[in-house]
C-alpha cells in the first residue's frame, strides 16, 4: 500500500503530474524505519510508545552500543522488516560528534535485503 513519500525532516513532494508524490516498496519501508529511529518517544500523539529517538544518545558515553541496541530494537517493531535474519546495524561515532548509522535489513515486501545509512 503507497503513502506520501516524506523523508524525515523534509517536505511533502510533487510528483510529475503534479500531485503529492506517493512512496511504496523498499522507500516506504525506509522511510518508516527512518521515521520510527528519529521519532522521539512522546511525540507521536497516536502513540506514544512509538519511536527510539536516537537523537538524544549524541555525545552520550557509551552512544554507539546505546544507539546500536536501541535500533536492533525499534527496526524489529516495523511489520515491513522480516526478524530473521536479523537486521544488521552499525554504529560508528565521529571525533565532531555526529553518529554515523548503517542499517541493513531485509524487507519483508520486497523479500530482498535493503541497506539505509544516515548520521545523527
Amino acid at each position: 500500500m503507497a503513502d506520501l513519500a516524506l523523508q524525515f525532516g523534509g517536505d511533502l513532494a510533487i510528483g510529475p503530474t503534479g500531485d503529492l508524490l506517493l512512496s511504496e516498496g523498499t522507500t516506504l519501508t525506509q522511510q518508516r524505519v527512518l521515521r520510527r529511529l528519529l521519532t522521539n518517544p512522546l511525540d507521536y500523539i497516536w502513540q506514544l510508545n512509538y519511536g527510539a529517538g536516537l537523537g538524544k544518545y549524541v555525545g552520550q558515553p557509551g552512544a554507539p552500543a546505546a544507539i546500536a541496541g536501541m535500533a536492533r530494537t525499534q527496526i524489529l517493531l516495523e511489520a515491513a522488516v522480516v526478524a530473521s535474519p536479523a537486521p544488521i546495524v552499525g554504529v560508528m561515532a565521529q571525533t565532531d560528534g555526529t553518529v554515523n548509522l548503517s542499517l541493513s535489513y531485509t524487507d519483508a515486501a520486497a523479500g530482498e535485503t535493503s541497506a539505509l545509512t544516515f548520521s545523527l
